[in-house]
């Protein structure tokens, strides 16, 4: 039986506060690793996931994203919505809603009967820590690179990405549907030249 995905800390208000990094490779997570185990972080899961991006209505007017997470390839899956993001000095703030789903081609085909297209999938690999009880810290891993995500309260993020060795002044804006999209655009093959 794969491994379940951890549950996810209640926020107060559904409100999303996250500092997201690149970092060169494996060894980059291994190095975070170490960090996590010496400061006592507890090992929260290891899953796939994968992730569909959709387009339809209210997309144009709302400002809001809509994703639907497959969990380990299974059938079981999560659905977010999240609203625009804005920004609390360099760490990103946004309402978020999420519910879990048991059948995801259920929720595929409903979605779809209600205007939404599927616009891109992107996949990733997901261990997640928590550390001091307070901060989630995840290494992901993704077709177009490799993340280090701190999600937790507003207050503490700055601090916990620097005594990780990260500058929450360069964190990345971008979240991953969007650099998914950038990716996408760069390795999307040229059309065929008609004759």
């Amino acid at each position: 039986m794969p491994p379940r995905r951890p549950p996810h800390r209640p926020r107060d208000r559904s409100v999303e506060c996250e500092l997201k990094f690149r970092v060169a490779g494996p060894r980059n997570h291994a190095r975070i690793r170490a960090a996590l185990r010496k400061r006592g972080a507890k090992l929260e899961g290891k899953y796939n996931e994968e992730n569909y991006r959709f387009d339809g209505p209210g997309k144009s007017t709302r400002g809001t994203t809509l994703r639907l997470r497959v969990l380990n390839g299974g059938p079981h899956g999560v659905l977010t919505v999240k609203g625009p993001a804005k920004f609390v000095g360099k760490v990103k703030v946004r309402e978020e809603t999420e519910i879990d789903v048991k059948d995801v081609h259920a929720t595929l085909d409903l979605l779809a009967q209600l205007g939404f297209n599927v616009e891109f999938t992107y996949k990733k690999q997901r261990i997640m820590w928590t550390l001091d009880g307070v901060v989630n810290v995840t290494l992901d891993t993704l077709d177009y690179g490799w993340f280090v995500e701190l999600e937790g309260p507003l207050e503490v993020l700055p601090t916990h990405a620097r005594s990780l060795g990260f500058n929450p002044d360069k964190a990345l804006k971008d979240s991953y549907s969007v650099l998914a999209r950038k990716h996408l655009a760069k390795t999307k093959p040229a059309p065929a030249a008609e004759n």
